[in-house]
This record gives C-alpha cells, sequence and structure tokens, in this order.
C-alpha cells in the first residue's frame, strides 16, 4: 500500500482544492489529509481564514478523496507524522516549490503544479467570497504581490496583462498564472484588479478598469495629479465600487500601533515629524533613468509623506523641496519640508544618497523613533526626559507586508469599513496633491 499526505488550510473550498486532494489521492492507495489549525494558520502568517476548522475538515471529507482527516498544529508536526503514519509520498501544491525538499529524506516529494481558474460558475454556485484578482504589469511588486496573495483567503490570483506580451507569458510561468494578451478578455476573467505598472499609466488603468466593473488596488503612488485622484474615488464611489492605494506601511499593524501612542498624548503635543527612506538603486534602473517619471520622490515620497499627513492632517501652511540632482537632471536625494498650524515635518527620500533612515515623532513630553526600516514598522520606543525611562515596543510584520494590505482591500470588497481610516480617500488626493506639486517644480508634470 502506498500512503500519501498532504495539508492545506482548506478555507473557503474550491475546485483548486478538489483537484489537488484528487491527484494526491490518484499517486496512492491511501490519502491522509492535515488541515490546519486557525493557531498555526495565524503563526505562520496566513490571514483572513473564514471558516471554522469544523468547516474545513468537513468539505474535506465531503470530497470523498480523504481515507483520514488529521489536524495540523506546529511547523514541526510534518515530520512527525510523515514517520508516524509511514508515509511514502508528501504531496503539495506547486506553489510551495522547493519548500519542503527537507522531507526528502523521509519520503518521496510532490509538487503538484496548481490549478490556474477558479472559474465564476463554480463561484456562483457555492456562493463564494472568493474575488479572483488580475494583475496589470509584471515588475518586481508584481512578483512580490502573488506569493504575499496566496497567504490571504479568499483572493485567488487569475492571471496578468502586460502590453509587452512576452513580459507577461515569462511572468505567467513563472508564477503559473494565465496570460491574457487582450485586455477585454483580461477583465472578462477577474473581479477585481492590482496595478503594477509605471506610474504614468495607473490613471488609465484604472479608469478603465472601473468602468469594467472591477475593483482596484492600485501601487503607490495611485497617480501623479490631485484633480485625477479626486476624479477616479468620485468615479469608484459611482460605480459601487472600492478604489484602495496600495501603501503598504499604511495597513501594517506596528505603524498603527506607533500611531496610535503618537497620538495618545503620551508624548504630549507633537510638534515635528521626520521620515525618511533611501536606498541605493542600481545605476541602469528604471528608477535612474526615466527622466520624466523616475527619482528618488516619485518612488518613495508615498512612504515618507504618509506619516506626516496621517499625524499633522492634510492642510499645511507651506511646503517646499530641496533636491541634490543627478546629471541626467533626476532628483537623486529630495527633502519635503512642511510648515502646519502647530507642527514641522521633514520627508527625506533618496535613491543616491544613503542616510540614516528612520522615523522621528517629538512631542511636549518625550519622542518617539522607529529606525530603519520604519516603513516595515516591527519594533519602535518612546522616551522621555529621563533617559532611563525608555518604552519598548514590538509588533510582527510578515513577508514584504503586502498581504495587509491585500486583506484589508478584500475586507472593504466585503462590505467591512473598519480598515478605511487607515488610509483614507482624503490622505490619498493630498498625496497625489504632493507628489503633482513636486513634478511641476521639477518642470516633469504639464497642465
Amino acid at each position: 500500500m502506498t500512503k500519501v499526505i498532504t495539508y492545506g488550510t482548506f478555507d473557503l473550498f474550491h475546485e483548486g482544492h478538489y483537484r489537488l486532494l484528487q491527484r494526491a489521492k490518484a499517486l496512492g492507495d491511501y490519502l491522509i489529509v492535515g488541515v490546519t489549525t486557525e493557531a498555526y494558520d495565524k503563526a505562520r502568517g496566513k490571514l483572513n481564514v473564514v471558516d471554522s476548522l469544523v468547516t474545513r475538515i468537513e468539505n474535506v471529507k465531503k470530497t470523498g478523496f480523504a481515507d483520514e482527516i488529521i489536524i495540523e498544529e506546529s511547523p514541526g508536526q510534518k515530520v512527525n507524522d510523515i514517520r508516524k503514519f509511514h508515509i511514502d509520498l508528501f504531496v503539495i501544491g506547486s506553489d510551495w516549490t522547493g519548500v519542503f525538499d527537507y522531507l526528502k529524506d523521509y519520503c518521496d516529494v510532490v509538487y503538484l503544479e496548481r490549478t490556474k481558474n477558479i472559474s465564476s460558475t463554480m463561484l456562483r454556485e457555492q456562493n463564494s467570497p472568493i474575488q479572483r484578482i488580475g494583475i496589470i504589469g509584471t515588475g518586481r511588486i508584481a512578483a512580490r504581490f502573488i506569493p504575499e496573495a496566496r497567504l490571504v483567503s479568499g483572493i485567488s490570483t487569475q492571471g496578468v496583462y502586460n502590453p509587452h506580451t512576452k513580459s507577461a507569458e515569462a511572468f505567467a510561468q513563472r508564477w503559473e498564472i494565465n496570460v491574457y494578451p487582450d485586455l477585454e478578455d483580461f477583465y472578462e476573467a477577474v473581479d477585481a484588479v492590482y496595478i503594477a505598472s509605471p506610474h504614468e499609466t495607473h490613471y488609465g488603468y484604472i479608469r478603465d478598469a472601473l468602468a469594467h466593473g472591477k475593483h482596484v488596488l492600485c501601487e503607490k503612488p495611485m497617480v501623479l495629479k490631485q484633480k485625477q485622484a479626486e476624479e477616479l474615488f468620485t468615479y469608484a464611489k459611482e460605480k459601487g465600487l472600492i478604489l484602495f492605494e496600495g501603501i503598504k506601511t499604511a495597513y501594517c499593524p506596528g505603524f498603527h500601533k506607533l500611531l496610535g501612542i503618537a497620538c495618545s498624548g503620551t508624548i504630549g503635543c507633537i510638534r515635528n515629524v521626520e521620515a525618511c527612506f533611501t536606498k541605493l538603486e542600481a545605476q541602469g534602473s528604471r528608477e535612474l533613468t526615466d527622466t520624466m517619471y523616475g527619482g528618488s520622490f516619485t518612488e518613495l515620497g508615498s512612504y515618507v509623506a504618509l506619516p506626516i499627513l496621517k499625524i499633522f492632517g492634510r492642510e499645511f501652511d507651506e511646503l517646499r523641496f530641496d533636491t541634490i540632482h543627478d546629471g541626467n537632471g533626476l532628483d537623486l536625494f529630495t527633502k519635503a519640508s512642511f510648515l502646519f498650524p502647530a507642527g514641522i515635518a521633514t520627508a527625506t527620500c533618496g535613491l543616491g544618497v544613503k542616510s540614516e533612515g528612520r522615523l522621528l515623532v517629538a512631542g511636549t513630553k518625550g519622542y518617539i523613533v522607529a529606525e530603519a526600516p520604519w516603513w516595515k514598522t516591527s519594533y519602535f520606543e518612546v522616551h522621555y526626559e529621563k533617559a532611563e525611562a525608555v518604552e519598548k515596543y514590538s509588533e510582527t510584520f510578515l513577508g514584504d507586508g503586502l498581504r495587509y494590505e491585500i486583506s484589508d482591500f478584500l475586507a472593504l470588497i466585503n462590505g467591512s469599513s473598519s480598515s478605511e481610516f487607515k488610509l483614507t480617500r482624503g490622505e490619498s488626493v493630498a498625496l497625489a496633491g504632493i507628489m503633482e506639486r513636486f513634478l511641476q517644480e521639477e518642470g516633469r508634470l504639464g497642465e
């Protein structure tokens, strides 16, 4: 007898789950299925699990493929299960290719190709809240999005579109998703769109996706002009759709803990905010060669302006930009200085100059400091007049952090407004206005 084992959450049970179990069963005589507990899913970074453990076990049982169902509660359990049940073959989806190679010391390991299509017919029949999302763009951030999306229950990455078809085909092959050479076919196959294309194309793609009745999650900066942001949010509201700007820091649990403490009065009245984010880009990169839409501020400005707007609000009295330019005219290092009625702030970013990247929030009773990478806030300190009086705070930051914004995007689609405060429409509009002002002063943005 050949004994096979596989594991999974099996939340919102769908066609992909069914096919995985069907193929796993076909590889042997006896199939054991491990279903994860809520606590283990949380520990391994999977967000938004909807169904209870009992429901998920029942859905696996209904397929008729599992000869035995066990509970997975800890990361070290797989090795013990393989030994305990005398397993011959460990099977898992190809999303995890390479991750479980260490189990080859105990049994054979097979990675099964994932199901690319989650059909709309199947979803209608199940009345399922699964959202099929399509990606526009195939750059670095798009490649980070897919593994993060797979850790958010209720989202299925359906496919990709890029006007450069060869890039789309290579991306689709790498991530085992569909490629859509035709944009109309792309819209037909998805419920929501993630836009990860070059900055200047965002407005057109957002408008088009909304016109096709699709919810939109767009990478920062969402658009480069304030009126465009206002127009698109109004259009989305008219269509009953969600438009969501993807600044991952805005949805990071640690960042919200920091903001909560800052605004609680613990450090008194806030008088100064300093945010800095710099990195050294490789020569020849788009960020250092696109003389219209590249440069440090378009790349990193949204991050450093975010805590300033969250703490001081959107109404500032003055804004000044000081910039160091490259030979081609692009900004290598930019400092934006804000004057508010009750405080001052600086937002510093760089691609060609490296600086200490930290977030400092100074008040009349003390200050908060989060060292780099504060935009992935996992640790910060609160200091007071007495040097020994230091409060330390920590919070988990999972993976690349995109799963937090994906989870909140999904929550809004499903009717929850509990996360709207994390990045409001007004704040996104204000960020677009700041970006527009910078590009105008740089002479890189027409009317």
